[in-house]
């Protein structure tokens, strides 16, 4: 398979390198002198340092070259870029296959992925590959599980074989609008495990705050149309698990230092890289204040975000709320 990959950051360089192996991989980058770097280096010097580029894996900052005879397109942008790639391969390869690895809701229309793909592409043979995954792991190939999920069963399910090998597994699902939520809210989550954590609360706490966080996803999913089944698996649990715990996490990382009393503004800068919990947790909180959803972590997540409590007050809030039945 020939495979084009939009986005040379840290996930978009990790997936290049993992299917150079088995496919004819091309690795478009936004900035020419970065493709021109990375060309002549073998490697992503700013997101993956020391993960070698294998021989044919080729780069360019022409997204016509990359797209050309692609069979596949994958987009490894942020959220905020998607449009951008969607208008690009909407102009240059209409009716091309593609997949997103994006995760959170847009800011300010609060759009899962796909709603932001319909808006622009309307209908297209596409879907989402996520589940619990750090891009260094997968770039030096160690094991991972992933979700391929699109509404056309028979894409999702010759994609996925497509893509399966090595150390890399790829799983088939139809529940589009799961894996998306799956993906998204742990990342709001993890923020409040790095808050638990980085206050010393201990690991009772970390794991009441992970089990009740997927109870949030599992009630923010089936409001959106998801089906419950798929929050026990790799887009649900694996992701929250991993995003949670994992200290290659940049959301959970993001907490950690909120709970030192350092600004966001200063994390965000300091972290170099997308963290899409910040801009998905208020976006989660709005659409389920909407939805009459309750999601006492995810608000109080935002309340730390936008200032308006300090993280040991929001947990000592979320310990004050009237018991309730499991």
């Amino acid at each position: 398979m020939r495979i084009a990959v939009l986005g040379a950051g840290a996930w978009g360089t990790a997936l290049a390198i993992a299917f150079a192996g088995r496919h004819a991989v091309t690795l478009w980058a936004r900035d020419a002198a970065r493709a021109g770097e990375m060309a002549r280096q073998r490697e992503n010097l700013r997101y993956l340092p020391a993960c070698r580029f294998p021989d044919a894996l080729r780069v360019t900052a022409d997204i016509g070259t990359a797209l050309g005879d692609a069979d596949l397109a994958i987009l490894a942008a942020p959220l905020a870029g998607l449009r951008f790639l969607l208008e690009r391969i909407k102009t240059l390869a209409p009716g091309k296959p593609f997949l997103w690895v994006c995760k959170g809701l847009e800011a300010g229309t609060g759009l899962l992925p796909h709603q932001v793909v319909a808006e622009v592409m309307g209908d297209a043979v596409c879907g989402v590959l996520t589940g619990p995954s750090f891009a260094l792991e997968v770039a030096r190939g160690l094991p991972t599980a992933i979700t391929l999920a699109a509404t056309d069963a028979g894409f999702a399910e010759a994609i996925a074989q497509n893509l399966h090998g090595g150390n890399l597994r790829v799983y088939a699902n139809q529940d589009l609008i799961g894996a998306e939520v799956g993906g998204a809210v742990k990342n709001v989550l993890a923020i409040a495990t790095g808050i638990c954590d980085g206050l010393g609360l201990g690991f009772n706490a970390r794991a009441a705050l992970i089990t009740r966080g997927l109870v949030e996803i599992t009630r923010f999913g089936e409001a959106l149309g998801a089906r419950r089944e798929t929050f026990n698996g790799l887009a649900g649990m694996g992701d929250l698990i991993l995003t949670c715990t994992g200290e290659l996490s940049r959301n959970r990382r993001v907490g950690l230092l909120l709970a030192e009393g350092r600004a966001l503004a200063d994390i965000t800068r300091e972290l170099g890289h997308v963290a899409e919990g910040v801009p998905a947790a208020r976006e989660v909180a709005r659409r389920a204040a909407e939805l009459g959803i309750e999601m006492p972590i995810t608000r109080a997540v935002t309340a730390v975000l936008d200032g308006r409590v300090t993280p040991r007050a929001a947990v000592e809030q979320l310990m004050a709320r009237d018991p309730k039945h499991e």
